[in-house]
């Protein structure tokens, strides 16, 4: 896939990892381990950022989510759910409150 010229990449989450590592951990210096690993130094930035922010759940992956994101997503599915069955029982209750009660002794 190419963007103005450039083609994007993408790179593992342990690469990701050991690059933004070599910076926070080692103390190396940004445009040495971009130079180093060949990748441009605002990816690198931005991947610093990201793991300041996030740390170990940083770089989830391709298609993967956060821990917190897989929770919200899987709450708003429950959440579906329920509202769905909810709207069903309120219309069963609409529906057999207009039949007459055919039990009724006189």
């Amino acid at each position: 896939m190419e963007t103005a010229g450039r083609k994007l990449r993408y790179y593992e989450k342990e690469f990701k990892l050991e690059a933004v590592l070599q910076i926070v951990e080692k103390g190396r210096g940004v445009t040495e381990v971009a130079k180093g690993l060949g990748i441009p130094t605002g990816s690198l930035y931005t991947w610093i950022n990201k793991y300041k922010a996030e740390n170990q759940s940083a770089f989830p992956g391709k298609g993967n989510l956060t821990p917190e994101a897989e929770e919200l997503r899987k709450l708003r599915r429950e959440l579906a759910g329920v509202t769905e069955e909810r709207d069903i029982l309120k219309k069963a209750v609409a529906i057999f409150s207009k039949i007459p009660n055919r039990n009724t002794n006189s």
